[in-house]
């Protein structure tokens, strides 16, 4: 009887919360390859390259996915494990997201794989009011009851780990 493959383990991956001096929240717009009404919003990032931290591999997407790199990184703010279809097969991703400020506003993305070149097509800044009203798929799913949170409370002392999304 042939062995069973081992299970792989999630992917690693830093995502960047990045906030302007208004408190505006820059988010990607990303759709599937060939499905593009099959389209949402999330926040910059991906996953870790060989022996980075989290902390340089967020630094890293963002400038390559926005061309922002005048950025204060902060504190991580939330961890969550997500699984969802994409591009023909499934990614299992553990994400780390953090905290980060700029007053670069401008975005180019410079530094995108073939497979983004094909599927993100814009990015934009939201208030944290555009985002708790908007009708577009915004992930994480509860990202403007945690901007809203952050934006009153502060970042959290420890990482808040937030429920697990499968699609």
């Amino acid at each position: 009887m042939p062995a069973e493959p081992l299970p792989t383990a999630p992917r690693k991956v830093a995502r960047v919360v990045l906030l302007d001096p208004q408190d505006r929240i820059l988010l990607l717009h990303g759709h599937e390859p060939e499905d593009r009404a099959n389209d949402w919003w999330f926040t910059p990032g991906g996953g870790l390259e060989g022996d980075e931290t989290h902390e340089q591999a967020a630094l890293r997407e963002l400038m390559e996915e926005t061309g922002i790199t005048d950025v204060e990184l902060g504190p991580a703010l939330w961890q969550r494990f997500c699984s969802f279809p994409f591009a023909g097969r499934r990614w299992d991703q553990d994400e780390r997201y953090f905290l980060a400020r700029t007053s670069q506003t401008s975005t180019r993305a410079t530094g995108l794989t073939e497979l983004e070149q094909r599927t993100v097509v814009g990015a934009r800044w939201w208030t944290c009011r555009e985002l708790t009203e908007a009708h577009e798929t915004v992930y994480p799913t509860r990202l403007a009851e945690l901007l809203r949170r952050l934006l009153d409370e502060g970042p959290p002392s420890r990482p808040e780990t937030l429920d697990a999304e499968i699609a």
